[in-house]
């Protein structure tokens, strides 16, 4: 852009010097052209800034935690990050939220302590209940190698060292499906995603959209260059 302007500049400084004065007509085009360019480059670097941020810029969510104080009226015991969020260094940008997590049938005394304190654990058991969202990376581009030295093996190893026994529920045979004993309650608060099942099933949601998971083999893909934020409700089970 910059060298056909100067071209284009050039051209019209030796068409005054050769003809005669510039009249108001050309100062319009003269203007106008400017305007242009000013204007594309303008719109250039506004592209740039809303172009989709990397999942470490965007800022984490936030957890209001509600419960009560002695006198049985109700507060907010925080609002704040959750305490516990899960960074995966095998796949970049893969976080965890662990918001929350129930086992069996919850007392609402509203004095209990964070659970989350005591750490996370990948689903609960039958009649329990997790509160997390998920923060997933941008599609890959061609070509794109993980960090040295991970492989799949290891990256199923840090899955479930950082949340306990996640990692066992993947498949093997075939990188990203998962089974799991809940109910999930599923909603893409950001971004879009492509849910997969068997035989090669697919649909794509967008923000706002959500699912009902019951316990089926399923694998989640980023379809854009930008993070998808998730949100899942998981009701632990038993497997029919």
């Amino acid at each position: 852009m910059k060298s056909f302007s100067w071209r284009w500049w050039s051209q019209r400084e030796g068409e005054r010097r050769d003809d005669a004065p510039t009249d108001g007509a050309d100062r319009r085009q003269l203007l106008q052209a400017l305007s242009a360019i000013a204007g594309s480059g303008a719109f250039a670097a506004m592209s740039q800034g809303a172009q989709a941020k990397d999942a470490s810029e965007l800022p984490p969510p936030k957890r209001a935690l509600t419960g009560r104080n002695e006198a049985g009226k109700s507060v907010f015991k925080s609002f704040d990050v959750t305490s516990k969020v899960v960074e995966i260094d095998s796949n970049p940008g893969l976080t965890f939220y662990e918001n929350y997590i129930t086992e069996g049938v919850p007392q609402l005394t509203g004095l209990e302590p964070d659970p989350m304190l005591k750490g996370t654990k990948a689903f609960p058991g039958p009649g329990g209940t997790m509160f997390r969202l998920i923060s997933y990376p941008p599609k890959r581009p061609e070509g794109y190698k993980p960090p040295p030295g991970v492989t799949f093996e290891s990256a199923l190893k840090e899955l479930s060292d950082k949340v306990p026994g996640m990692g066992d529920h993947f498949d093997r045979s075939a990188p990203g499906f998962h089974t799991t004993d809940t109910i999930d309650y599923c909603i893409v608060v950001r971004g879009e995603m492509t849910l997969e099942l068997d035989d090669g099933e697919k649909v794509h949601l967008k923000q706002g959209d959500c699912v009902v998971q019951n316990g089926t083999r399923h694998r989640w893909r980023n379809p854009l260059p930008e993070p998808c934020l998730m949100a899942f409700i998981s009701l632990g089970g038993k497997r029919g």
